[in-house]
């Protein structure tokens, strides 16, 4: 009797025992037509894993997660996910129709195929951005209600999807609903043409009254994300005080969020910005990488040399599209409106109409207008056809070594186009000038009685 009871206790504690805790999804699929040679999976921006490829277009693989929202990556094309750990997700897909042809099978699919799909009802909306930012409030609330409508009849419709899983899309849907409507104010103000806009009391307080301080929420959704990164690049941006905001998240924000600030805010420190000193003193003291702080000072401390009527950074010897090269000392003398651009930018060509209008306008008046591309040596020749198709006026640079070009790391350019006026002594006029297509350059150039 006491052997059986010692066998029976002795079952008792193996039956008891915990089953080990799965941290870990099995990740496989193939891709038709590949287009790289890897599969890259992320949450966010953390890349989580990079995934092989055989010759085959088949990959497999283990990925440590946990349960939340994650894409899969792979050439130029990306589909999102929703992953937790226990799943077995197959993916199939051609990446000459990636989004028409992803599908998925196994454990964790039906929230999975559930994304795809709704990628495609999202695009069929087709919503016209331009129109819809245009509008006056109370039809842009109108349309936006009918959009989120639509939204929530193909989540309700939803077959499979798990009840945790329709709980996130939902809160989601909110989410992605209010970065519309945080968005409303500048986009309108840009496609209504209106220089001052501001929306009515009504509307703000639905965002002034969403909690921006969620930490959970904040790991979970890219949408709740955005509209606290925004929430607080505005606050920051729109203060008279930006120091005083800067010390008040650095004393309470968590980290994530005070990393993502650092980043995103980087770009703020600039020749046009008044308040250089407060951003570099805030985001320094958001950071604990030491690499960003070496970078942010040797930044602000370029910005700084880029004042009003200091001496202007020097470009010599750039390719001259007419032939031979051109040096900024040649140039002194008179003013010297300088467009950086390049043949790849979308926003630089859209300038070039207004670029025209102003050079005409100023035609035979003390100042050249001089266009310097940073394209790739590689892409020399589409330069040179760009501008003698397009019939480019002034005069029309290269630069020696795009981005790494000496002139352009001077300058803190960062992103194109970038306008600089510099006056006749060779000094800054305004190392971030307004663009062609800003009237008040023009009035600028006017005040300058050039």
């Amino acid at each position: 009797m006491k052997k059986l009871l010692t066998l029976c206790i002795g079952l008792s504690l193996f039956a008891c025992k915990e089953e080990p805790k799965i941290d870990y999804a099995l990740f496989s699929g193939k891709i038709e037509n590949p287009a790289d040679k890897v599969v890259t999976v992320y949450h966010g921006r953390e890349k989580v894993k990079e995934i092989p490829l055989t010759d085959e277009g088949t990959f497999a693989d283990t990925l440590n997660i946990k349960s939340g929202y994650y894409s899969l990556n792979h050439g130029r094309e990306g589909s999102a996910m929703y992953l937790s750990p226990g799943d077995d997700i197959k993916v199939s897909l051609d990446t000459k129709e990636f989004d028409e042809t992803i599908t998925y099978s196994g454990i964790g699919s039906e929230n999975n195929n559930f994304l795809a799909a709704k990628f495609l009802n999202e695009e069929n909306l087709d919503i016209n951005f331009a129109e819809l930012y245009a509008m006056e409030e109370s039809d842009f609330l109108a349309m936006m209600d009918e959009v989120k409508s639509s939204k929530a009849d193909f989540l309700k419709a939803a077959q499979d999807i798990s009840a945790e899983f329709r709980s996130l899309e939902e809160k989601n849907m909110g989410y992605e609903y209010l970065t519309y409507l945080q968005t409303y104010a500048s986009a309108h103000s840009y496609y209504a043409k209106k220089e001052v806009f501001k929306p009515s009391e009504d509307f703000s307080r639905t965002l002034e009254e969403l909690d921006y301080t969620n930490e959970e929420d904040y790991k979970a959704f890219d949408t709740y994300k955005r509209l606290v990164q925004r929430y607080y690049a505005d606050k920051i941006s729109k203060s008279e005080n930006p120091s005083e905001v800067f010390k008040s998240i650095n004393a309470t924000g968590f980290t994530a969020l005070k990393k993502d600030l650092a980043n995103m805010l980087n770009y703020n420190i600039s020749p046009s910005n008044e308040h250089n000193e407060a951003y570099y003193n805030g985001l320094m003291a958001m950071s604990t990488d030491d690499k960003y702080k070496e970078a942010l000072t040797s930044k602000y401390n370029t910005v700084k040399k880029l004042a009003k009527g200091m001496p202007s950074p020097q470009f010599v010897e750039y390719e001259n599209h007419k032939g031979g090269t051109t040096s900024l000392e040649e140039l002194k003398g008179q003013y010297v409106y300088v467009d950086v651009w390049a043949t790849w930018c979308g926003p630089c060509i859209r300038e070039i109409p207004s670029l025209k209008e102003v050079e005409k306008k100023f035609h035979g008046k003390n100042i050249a207008f001089v266009s310097t591309s940073i394209d790739r040596a590689k892409d020399h020749n589409t330069w040179v056809d760009m501008v003698k198709n397009k019939e480019l006026g002034g005069i029309q640079l290269m630069a020696d070594n795009d981005w790494n070009s000496k002139f352009v790391k001077d300058y803190a350019i960062e992103g194109i186009p970038r306008f600089i006026l510099i006056d006749p002594d060779g000094n800054i006029v305004s190392a971030d000038a307004p663009r062609p297509s800003n009237p008040k350059l023009v009035k600028m150039l006017e005040e300058l009685k050039i």
